[in-house]
């Protein structure tokens, strides 16, 4: 392969986008080492931090999400706009890819319209059951579309769409520890049932209140529960817990290890973000998703029910969380048969080797 082999991978914004955006680069670079890889991503966002990191270089572009509230503040976002497209041709001009990936976002909008002016191929990849704006505009210039879902075709023009699934963090896949090993490591039972709750690195509002407000039912419960707040919230819970410990509740502001997570939890309860789900389908993992309603065109709620509807999950409302979420989880944690259906469902989901597949369509882009 040729050694001046360059691409640009843009995106982010959030976990979800950045973990498949990096696995995918680090794909690519598993086959070919002699790939230069240079994300773009937006300036202040979780991928400024999370893609070096990871060991790449990334550009920050000033774009930001047009105000739906309030239009008349949308005159700064259009400034910031036509600032980030100057930005980003630059960008190109200077790194001279050969291909540009784009995984969804703001960034990831500019990013490739930009390559597609200057004629340069684009594969994207959408990662949600219901296709965010930015992809369904890039689809028109785009080569090739990487999706998780059935049914893309709704967004996608059909002979673009490829099934490859998601990219997930291979620490969750490869965890070398037992279940018993794993609960341990978490300074709980061995042999108890156990309920992970998790919300995402920032935390959930509606998880966490659903866990304070049923503190009762965790201490009379015979299952045991790791409970990651969130680092945004973690002071406040434990100022609200009063020093009240309880032994069967290990509290954590933020998991390192995913894998030994899922590996001791016989259920999880967690958001319905893209790349949480496709961690679920490849570990086989029985999950209730509690979708976050605070996310654009209503997604998450839309990623359960492709999983509710093949009886792959649960799915607990929002707004109805506070009050059933607890009483479900732990009904549900000890039905062997609820547990069984649900682990097999979601695992005839997965699609395996998801990063490799991606990787080797944006190869064959190259002229």
């Amino acid at each position: 392969m040729n050694e001046e082999l360059k691409i640009i991978i843009s995106g982010g914004g959030t976990g979800g986008h950045i973990f498949p955006a990096v696995s995918i680069a680090n794909a690519i670079k598993a086959k070919y080492p002699e790939a230069k890889i240079l994300f773009v991503g937006a300036e202040g966002r979780m991928e400024m931090q999370r893609v070096p990191a990871a060991g790449y270089e990334i550009k920050g572009l000033p774009i930001k999400g047009f105000n739906r509230a309030n239009k008349l503040k949308n005159f700064s976002v259009l400034c910031k706009l036509w600032k980030s497209l100057r930005l980003a041709r630059k960008i190109i001009k200077d790194f001279k890819p050969q291909v540009a990936v784009g995984v969804g976002g703001y960034a990831s909008g500019a990013t490739l319209y930009e390559c597609s002016k200057m004629g340069i191929p684009c594969l994207i990849q959408e990662q949600n059951s219901y296709a965010g704006v930015t992809n369904k505009l890039l689809s028109k210039k785009a080569k090739k579309i990487c999706v998780a879902y059935e049914g893309m075709e709704r967004f996608f023009p059909a002979d673009k769409i490829i099934m490859t699934g998601n990219p997930v963090r291979q620490n969750v896949l490869e965890t070398p520890l037992s279940q018993e090993e794993a609960r341990k490591s978490f300074e709980l039972s061995p042999t108890k049932k156990t309920i992970l709750l998790v919300g995402g690195s920032l935390g959930a509002r509606t998880i966490n209140r659903a866990v304070l407000e049923h503190l009762d039912l965790i201490e009379t419960s015979d299952a045991q529960f790791i409970w990651q707040t969130g680092k945004y919230y973690h002071r406040s819970i434990l100022d609200e817990m009063n020093g009240k410990e309880l032994p069967n509740l290990k509290i954590m502001d933020f998991i390192g290890d995913m894998g030994a997570a899922y590996k001791a939890a016989d259920l999880v309860i967690s958001r319905a973000g893209a790349s949480s789900i496709s961690e679920f389908q490849l570990i086989g993992k029985p999950v209730i998703l509690v979708p976050s309603p605070n996310v654009a065109e209503d997604h998450q709620a839309k990623n359960a029910m492709a999983l509710v509807n093949k009886g792959a999950a649960l799915l607990v409302k929002d707004v109805e969380a506070p009050e059933t979420l607890l009483q479900l989880a732990i009904k549900t944690v000890t039905d062997e048969q609820k547990l069984a259906d649900l682990s097999e469902n979601v695992k005839k989901m997965g699609l395996q080797n998801s990063a490799d597949v991606i990787a080797e369509e944006v190869m064959k882009l190259i002229k």
